[in-house]
């Protein structure tokens, strides 16, 4: 997942410690400086900052199970909740048997990316995406990029009071073709992330989100009413490593993956490829033969190179040969578009046609150099190409 600029911590010397490591992952994935202040928010947005969660709000994901103890149905862990508790995710309280979402409206990350850092290659390219995150997340990733604000309650950050439509009109007026739930898992914050996707439709901006899939049937066809894209994280392909590196389990993703895929909804997949746990060859082919099978040879599929950090700092980055050796795979499995991320240059950058194997989009990090397609098709052999690539 990828790692928001301008994250706030607890403290001063945490933030620009924050910041300084997302500096040094933006520089492994190309494009951006620190602080881009063109496409930061007005600074009179940035004055509303304040430490702790500003709201709560009613959640209906819930079930009451007597005396004021509820079950959270969000997502699988189906937490049971006693009065004054707060489920896994820590953004979700049981007050008198009523359960309250934190952080609606109180994103603690705001900013203004570009859509390719998502990662979206399908999808409207070199446009601007307003990209928001709450504290809190409910997998606990070993490998988290974000574990400042995933791991941290809402009460922990310094968060924004930006209510819906302000942050669809935010994003207007920072000239964005579509607003991301992103950083953290957008799962947490699913009232917000609805309520954003209605408020953006009004302004004609697309709704978006980077999500783990971690995430029950009923919300998630609530979402989809009001998604136009996501970009899921197929963190491995077997129940071990989910349980081992990210205290949850497979299956659950995968149903995503396929509702997704069967509606309206513009899907791209992430795999980050880390060492010794998910790199090696008959998992990938096994996942990529599944992705062409359940979901469709057209879906776009990024193998990521990890780094290391958090709890896993003492693996090695991803050899490129790794990365390389897995796209060969998931190319010769059938998959149509399959990209390399975190080595900016490198042609597994770029979209190529799966029918006249002519370039059609040539990219270096979160940059677009070439961008030949005409209505959505080669125009060379005139191939449909899946995505969105016109605004509107």
């Amino acid at each position: 997942m990828e790692h928001p600029i301008n994250t706030f911590s607890n403290t001063r010397r945490q933030f620009l410690k924050t910041c300084y490591r997302a500096g040094l992952l933006l520089g492994c994935g190309g494009g951006l400086t620190l602080f881009d202040y063109k496409s930061l928010p007005s600074q009179a947005f940035a004055q509303e900052l304040r430490k702790g969660f500003i709201r709560s709000k009613p959640s209906p994901y819930f079930i009451s199970l007597g005396q004021n103890q509820i079950q959270c149905t969000l997502c699988p862990r189906q937490c049971q909740v006693s009065p004054g508790g707060r489920g896994d995710c820590q953004v979700r309280e049981n007050r008198q048997g009523i359960y309250h979402t934190l952080v609606y409206g109180n994103p603690c990350a705001v900013h203004v990316d570009p859509i390719e850092k998502k990662p979206f290659y399908h999808l409207l390219p070199a446009s601007r995406s307003f990209s928001i995150a709450t504290a809190g997340c409910n997998l606990h990733c070993k490998f988290c990029q974000n574990w400042e604000i995933s791991q941290s309650t809402p009460e922990e950050t310094f968060n924004f009071d930006l209510p819906p439509q302000k942050a669809a009109a935010l994003a207007k007026e920072n000239r964005c073709a579509t607003m991301a739930s992103t950083y953290v898992e957008p799962t947490i914050f699913i009232e917000y992330m609805i309520d954003i996707g209605k408020a953006g439709r009004n302004l004609g901006i697309r709704n978006t989100c980077h999500s783990n899939g971690y995430i029950n049937p009923k919300p998630l066809a609530d979402l989809i009413l009001y998604l136009d894209a996501a970009c899921i994280d197929l963190k491995g392909f077997q129940d071990d490593f989910y349980q081992e590196l990210s205290d949850g389990s497979l299956q659950p993703v995968l149903n995503t993956l396929k509702t997704l895929a069967g509606k309206k909804v513009h899907l791209e997949i992430v795999n980050l490829i880390i060492p010794t746990k998910n790199d090696q060859p008959g998992i990938i082919e096994d996942m990529s033969r599944w992705i062409v099978r359940e979901l469709g040879p057209h879906i776009p599929l990024h193998f990521s190179r990890f780094y290391p950090l958090y709890r896993l700092k003492n693996l090695p980055p991803t050899p490129m040969s790794t990365l390389e050796m897995a796209r060969a795979k998931a190319l010769k499995a059938g998959l149509e578009y399959v990209y390399i991320g975190n080595i900016p240059g490198h042609e597994g950058e770029n979209t190529v046609c799966p029918h006249c194997r002519k370039l059609l989009i040539h990219r270096r990090g979160y940059q677009i150099l070439e961008n030949h397609l005409k209505k959505g098709r080669c125009p060379w052999c005139g191939k449909k190409i899946a995505g969105i690539w016109e605004i509107g």
